[in-house]
């Protein structure tokens, strides 16, 4: 992923995201979405960041690059927080990561499983940058101000953190738990959708048709073992055969948010925690969208 970033912000494979300085955060609550707005905002007077329209497009890229690393950590520290974990991980452990995707890992949990790993890698690529989307749109709009990059940053959170956006894979996983333990996929779409209940992941404002991402995740999920993978597969053809047959005239395909959250379960994320997990991911395309916007400004 670390790579993915450097390819959107700077247009080089071979560049990549910085590691995270060293930075204590002012408060942790274990809400992910929360603390990231809150620290990420509040990185701009610690930092002493300038404003957009007053420095150079160098700084800018370089005020991105500490930021969209250091949100990460937030993220990961805030995650043990919330798991009851009062101490933190050694920089000397975190270190032994390879990659961005497992030094989070190592910094929330200490550990970090090779197939956790490459879960959240794959995630973190299939969702970094998806153009001017909500969040992205956010993003712009603050960097057009000429605020800092952490106020463009931290405002594309808080977009992000509503369920019509980034939070849609908080749902789908409760969904499939609950579609699993009524041991009937087709009734429970067909009740579903009498009771006017929305189907989580499927349907797209851009696709009209199958979200690529979510071929690729859903390959990943096969790949790994995912635990709900099954369920999964069988609701995702119930349900598109019903949304057909009840909107002949409209196409809901299944989109990334719904084998996102397949994945994300094979690294035990859980769902509180997807809207943060996917800003970690997002931070990519916003800061090209920033940077962007501060050179044709």
């Amino acid at each position: 992923y670390e790579n993915v970033w450097g390819l959107l912000v700077d247009g080089d494979l071979d560049s990549k995201m910085p590691d995270p300085e060293p930075c204590e955060p002012a408060l942790l609550t274990g809400n992910a979405p929360a603390d990231l707005q809150a620290e990420t905002a509040r990185l701009a007077a610690e930092w002493k960041l300038g404003k957009l329209n007053e420095i150079s497009a160098e700084q800018a890229r370089e005020d991105l690059g500490r930021l969209s690393a250091q949100m990460m950590s937030i993220v990961a520290r805030s995650a043990r927080v919330a798991d009851g974990r009062t101490d933190t991980v050694p920089d000397t452990v975190v270190g032994q990561g390879k990659t961005a995707a497992e030094k989070f890992l190592l910094r929330w949990r200490g550990e970090a499983d090779p197939a956790h790993v490459k879960a959240l890698d794959t995630y973190w690529i299939c969702t970094a940058e998806h153009g001017l989307n909500a969040s992205t749109f956010t993003a712009r709009i603050v960097a057009s101000t000429g605020a800092d990059c952490a106020a463009a940053l931290s405002s594309a959170v808080g977009a992000l953190s509503g369920p019509l956006h980034g939070g849609a894979p908080a749902y789908v996983k409760p969904m499939l738990e609950e579609v699993a333990a009524s041991g009937d996929a087709e009734r429970w779409v067909k009740d579903a959708l009498a009771s006017g209940k929305r189907i989580m992941g499927f349907g797209h404002r851009v696709y009209r048709a199958e979200d690529p991402r979510s071929r690729l995740l859903k390959a990943v999920a096969r790949e790994l073992g995912a635990p709900n993978i099954s369920v999964a597969e069988e609701l995702e053809q119930v349900a598109l055969r019903a949304l057909q047959e009840r909107s002949p005239d409209r196409v809901l395909a299944t989109n990334v948010e719904y084998y996102s959250a397949v994945v994300l379960d094979i690294a035990e994320i859980p769902p509180p925690l997807a809207p943060a997990m996917f800003a970690c991911a997002r931070v990519a395309g916003w800061s090209a969208h920033i940077l962007e916007q501060k050179r044709e400004a």
